[in-house]
């Protein structure tokens, strides 16, 4: 799930090469943690939250074909 977020959220900012996404395994969740650079963080999250949510459906969909539980977290 790592690579999906990370291949999601270099398509979407302006500085690709400040994108940092590591994962945690706590049992059977997994959260998966999205860094990219202050002048990104809009374009990550969009008007409303829309981005961010639609980021987390797309994982939740692949993650359940997987049978796994993951979430992501977006962190300044």
């Amino acid at each position: 799930m790592k690579e999906l977020v990370e291949v999601i959220a270099r398509a979407l900012v302006d500085h690709p090469d400040e994108v940092t996404v590591t994962e945690e395994t706590e049992g059977k969740k997994t959260i998966v943690k999205l860094k990219v650079a202050q002048s990104d963080m809009g374009k990550v999250i969009g008007k409303q939250g829309r981005i961010a949510k639609a980021i987390r459906a797309v994982v939740k969909a692949a993650s359940t074909k997987e049978d796994l539980y993951v979430d992501v977290d977006i962190i300044e």
